[in-house]
This record gives C-alpha cells, sequence and structure tokens, in this order.
C-alpha cells in the first residue's frame, strides 16, 4: 500500500496521529526534502529505507513506487496532500499500474500561519470565504489575478508567490484596494526559524524584500480582525 502522507506546515508535531502510525511502521519513505522537516523522518524505524524526492524527476518517483509496491510505503509532502503536492500526476499512475493507495491528510500552511498570527479567516460581515491561491509567475494560473482579487470581501492567502509580492501590489492598487489594506507574510510557519511580517499592501514589499523560499501572503481587511456585526452562533436566547 502506498500512504500519501500530510507532513504538516513544518512543526513535526503536527503530522496527524495516523501519519505518525504509517511512518512507524513504514518500510520505505519518499519524502519531499526541500519542504518536509527532517525531524519527521526520526519516526521511522531504523531499517526503513528513505529517500529525498526532491531532485528526482516524475519517472524516478514512479520507479520508486512500483518496485515497493508490496511493501508499506510512505509518499510523505509538506502540509496537506491536496494542496500543491503533485499527487494527481502520481495517483493516475498509481490507478494506472493498479497500485492501491490512500491519503492522510494534514495541516496546510494557511491553517499553521493563522495559529502562528492568532486570527480566524471568517469573520462576520468582513469575510466568510477563504481563497488559497498563488499569483501567477513561471507557473500559469488559469485564473487571472484580477478575478481573484475582485473577491474584496474575502480573506486572501497566496502560497508560492513571496517573489512577486510587487505584483500583487500593483494588481490590487488597480483593482482599487486601499493602500492601508493589511498584508501580512509568514515565512515558514509553524518551524523553529518562523518570521511574521504585518505591513499594508503599500509597504510590506520593503519590510520582506529579504525573504526567500517558504513563505505565505495573507491579504485583506480580515486581517483588522474587527467583526461587522456579531455572530448569530452566540446570539442571546430569549
Amino acid at each position: 500500500m502506498i500512504y500519501f502522507i500530510g507532513a504538516g506546515s513544518g512543526d513535526s508535531e503536527l503530522i496527524t496521529l495516523k501519519g505518525y502510525k504509517i511512518l512507524k511502521k513504514a518500510d520505505a519513505i519518499l519524502y519531499t526534502g526541500s519542504l518536509v522537516s527532517k525531524e519527521i523522518l526520526n519516526f521511522c524505524k531504523k531499517e526503513a529505507i528513505i529517500k529525498d524526492s526532491q531532485n528526482m524527476s516524475y519517472e524516478e518517483i514512479f520507479s520508486f513506487l512500483k518496485k515497493y509496491r508490496n511493501k508499506t510505503v510512505a509518499r510523505v509532502h509538506t502540509g496537506d496532500p491536496s494542496i500543491y503536492s503533485t499527487i494527481a500526476r502520481q495517483i493516475e499512475f498509481l490507478e494506472k499500474e493498479k497500485i492501491p493507495f490512500k491519503i492522510i491528510p494534514g495541516v496546510t500552511a494557511a491553517f499553521a500561519a493563522a495559529a502562528s498570527l492568532g486570527i480566524e479567516y471568517t469573520i462576520p460581515g468582513v469575510s466568510q470565504t477563504l481563497v488559497l491561491t498563488r499569483i501567477e509567475g513561471k507557473t500559469k494560473n488559469p485564473e487571472p489575478l484580477y478575478n481573484i482579487l475582485s473577491l474584496k470581501h474575502s480573506s486572501l492567502v497566496f502560497y508560492l508567490s513571496i517573489n512577486l509580492i510587487d505584483k500583487l501590489k500593483k494588481e490590487a492598487l488597480k483593482a482599487g484596494y486601499s493602500k492601508d489594506t493589511p498584508c501580512w507574510v509568514v515565512y515558514k510557519a509553524s518551524w523553529m526559524d518562523e518570521k511574521i511580517f504585518k505591513g499594508t499592501i503599500e509597504d510590506i514589499g520593503e519590510k520582506v524584500s529579504h525573504i526567500k523560499g517558504i513563505a505565505l501572503i495573507l491579504f485583506g481587511d480580515f486581517l483588522n480582525q474587527k467583526e461587522r456585526y456579531s455572530s448569530k452562533l452566540y446570539k442571546e436566547k430569549r
């Protein structure tokens, strides 16, 4: 059985108990070395075959999965396997080869970032919609940034986009956002070296110009964390 495991956003303790149990018994582990915390590997048994997929091609990944198909294999991805993980192509291969698999969800970086910041994404009267997306760079986004920014009453979280934050500023101002609209960056959410930068769409670029790699951009009025009306959930009953 091939198990796709969401290792969480960085903190090794954010892996689910289910994922932890699979790692403990897995015979072969293929993990995304550029993103998955090495501490996760401490959960593996000593005799397990462990390989980093960072510089592997799809064909090499497929070969690994096929080679150990009759063993317990943990294919470890960062965060949750359903977001920016490329598991769709891997699953297509497994289904073609009739190799059984299961997916174990994990904590994606957006939720780890919210925990670190102490915020909620759904604020009554401000936002009831969370959008997880990325700004188009080398990888094309079928949804234009303008369309995403038109969702002004939503909570926007951009993955894999820190190098394109100036593009976000330019398009946001063009779309009519105030220069004072909150824009925060969380670098390596939940990792030991996590860093948080708070600013506005006007000045955040200067504050994070030195940041490269794993970072999230959070953008929108929801960051003010001010309800425009009280939630009906806790309305006093008469």
